[in-house]
């Protein structure tokens, strides 16, 4: 079932972030955004039907998985990654490889863990990916493109569920390639095409050229299949979006379906939710909250992902701990933290010094 075309548009999402989205920060960004704060209890025993939505982000994404890790020794490690709630729906699962018969495995594996959709990452430039013939290698290789998004549409069926496969990928590789690179990617009718506005080569090293994002469009709505068919492939804009403002400016310069936010999303779990943004952080009590906050989710983290290293969550740290008077010297101190513990001492003699 698509349940993107049950969306309302424009639709903001959550984009994929490695070591970021993780099902701890995923958790506390529902809590905060998506439900605006209503006790939706602990984590894993959330009621839909109890609660009201009042906030976004409208669809999360995974951090993205290696397929071929899945299934290749790493298992019991990286379906850890793949943890969920139904606070989070609908829920997306990303994962990169080169093989299409890899993907095809992961795309069964997301559906019998209860996804509501799958999304090929295309875009990644980082070197492990790439060598796995992953990430942005495939903007490369077209046909081992098509190929693999058709492997995870067979993969998407199992059960009857025909989950809708989505793309993210970049406008090029060392050059914009949108002219080609997009039709390809049309040929196969992915739901969504995310396009994250710099080529590979830029990385995230010049500001995101969103004259592409519309040009995207353009080549969209241009485009046809074999048969005549208009395609329905929705048009995501990802890349330097600020706010929910700053994305439904990019909306109205563009003309795209949604947009997707990632590094703004840092230090504020509330993002996604006018109604409830803590932009003062000189207020003492905005402080106390956003300080409240990262305590919980430091908890959470620990809670869920014991194996994974608790220096990630000292980036989040220098982004809660941001923008006031003081924040730094006190986010020296949480660098030097080693579990929640440590960190919750440190923020409650913080706190006890304000006035």
């Amino acid at each position: 079932m698509n349940f993107w075309k049950n969306l309302k548009k424009p639709i903001m999402v959550l984009a994929p972030l490695a070591d970021v989205t993780d099902p701890a920060f995923r958790y506390i960004i529902a809590k905060y955004s998506k439900w605006g704060e209503q006790n939706i209890g602990e984590y894993g025993k959330f009621t839909r039907s109890h609660f009201q939505i009042v906030g976004g982000p409208d669809v999360m994404w995974t951090e993205f998985v290696s397929a071929d890790g899945l299934f290749k020794g790493g298992y019991d490690v990286l379906v850890k990654d793949l943890a969920f709630t139904d606070a989070e729906r609908p829920i997306v699962a990303q994962f990169f490889t080169g093989s299409p018969e890899m993907m095809k495995k992961a795309v069964e594996l997301a559906c019998d863990l209860g996804f509501d959709g799958i999304d090929i990452n295309m875009g990644c430039p980082d070197r492990s990916v790439e060598k796995q013939g992953g990430g942005a290698a495939l903007i490369k290789n077209p046909k081992l493109a098509q190929k693999i998004i058709l492997a995870a549409m067979e993969g998407a069926k199992k059960g009857g569920k025909n989950l809708p496969v989505s793309v993210k990928t970049r406008i090029g590789y060392n050059k914009n390639e949108l002219e080609t690179w997009l039709p390809a990617l049309l040929e196969t009718n992915p739901a969504v095409i995310t396009v994250h506005a710099r080529t590979r080569k830029e990385m995230s090293l010049v500001p995101a050229k969103w004259e592409c994002v519309r040009h995207a469009v353009e080549i969209r709505n241009g485009f046809s299949d074999k048969s005549g068919k208009k395609s329905q492939t929705f048009i995501f804009g990802n890349g330097d979006v600020a706010d929910l403002n700053d994305a439904l400016l990019r909306v109205e310069e563009t003309g795209c379906d949604g947009v997707m936010l990632g590094r703004a999303i840092f230090g504020k779990p509330y993002l996604f939710n006018h109604s409830r943004e803590l932009d003062n952080r000189e207020d003492t009590q905005t402080r106390k909250k956003i300080l409240k906050i990262m305590v919980e989710h430091t908890k959470l983290f620990e809670k869920l992902l014991p194996h994974k290293s608790f220096s990630i969550m000292k980036k989040h740290y220098k982004a809660y701990v941001n923008g006031w008077e003081g924040a730094k010297e006190l986010r020296i101190k949480l660098m030097d933290a080693k579990d929640v513990k440590e960190v919750s001492k440190i923020v409650d003699a913080y706190l006890n010094g304000l006035k």
